[in-house]
């Protein structure tokens, strides 16, 4: 059932989106990793399993997708934990802990909700929580054309929206120290979201297109 879901992920993507994948080289070849990405639109859930070759990765999605019959279903079949965005889900954080223990990857939009203005909001802590106890890479990946307006735009003139997915260096999170966590957990998620950033267009950075790390990374990659 899987490949035949797959499979026609990829047919239903092909259709409605011409994807330009780069930056595949930085894909960690062995073990799990935790795939960072910002969150335009509905379409942005299907591309990790248009772009990845392998099923052991899974997706965290809003709670109010469960109460829909066929999503749930869809959900079963491609790893989805339900998670609640609005209090402490314990019970979601242990299963993706747990998963991660067993090698998955993790495919994560640190955002927690996609961007209704199309522009990037303030990120959650809890992807680099994960990573650090985790101690997996993350793989910082930015989609550009997903937004909902142009894909649903372009679907009603029978037209293929462009959408663009850059993937760049992975890096690995320190270990959580154990005094000021709350600053730690900070400094990395804004690491994580900056350098999504820089390999989004101006238009879509929102809450950090002017926070200094990323005109650092920006300097950093002019001078290259």
């Amino acid at each position: 059932m899987r490949n035949i879901i797959r499979t026609l992920v990829r047919l239903i993507i092909t259709l409605v989106a011409k994807v330009e994948i780069r930056g595949r080289e930085y894909i960690p070849r062995q073990g799990g990793f935790v795939v960072a990405t910002n969150h335009l639109g509905l379409l942005d859930a299907a591309m990790a399993f248009y772009t990845l070759d392998q099923w052991e990765l899974f997706l965290p999605v809003a709670e109010k997708w469960e109460e829909n019959g066929f999503l749930r279903w869809i959900g079963k079949h491609l790893n989805f934990i339900f998670v609640d965005r609005f209090h402490p889900d314990l019970k979601a954080m242990r299963e993706m802990i747990r998963r991660m223990e067993e090698g998955q990857t993790l495919i994560i939009a640190p955002e927690g909700t996609r961007a209704r203005d199309e522009k990037m909001a303030q990120a959650k802590a809890g992807v680099a929580y994960l990573a650090a106890k985790s101690g997996f890479p993350i793989l910082p990946v930015a989609l550009a054309g997903t937004e909902d307006r142009i894909v649903f735009g372009n679907l009603k003139r029978l037209r293929r929206s462009r959408v663009q997915l850059t993937g760049g260096p992975s890096f690995v999170i320190p270990p959580l120290p154990k005094e000021n966590r709350e600053e730690f957990l900070e400094q990395w998620t804004d690491e994580i979201m900056c350098r999504i950033a820089m390999m989004l267009p101006k238009h879509n950075r929102g809450y950090y297109a002017d926070h200094p790390r990323l005109k650092q990374l920006l300097n950093e990659s002019q001078a290259e």
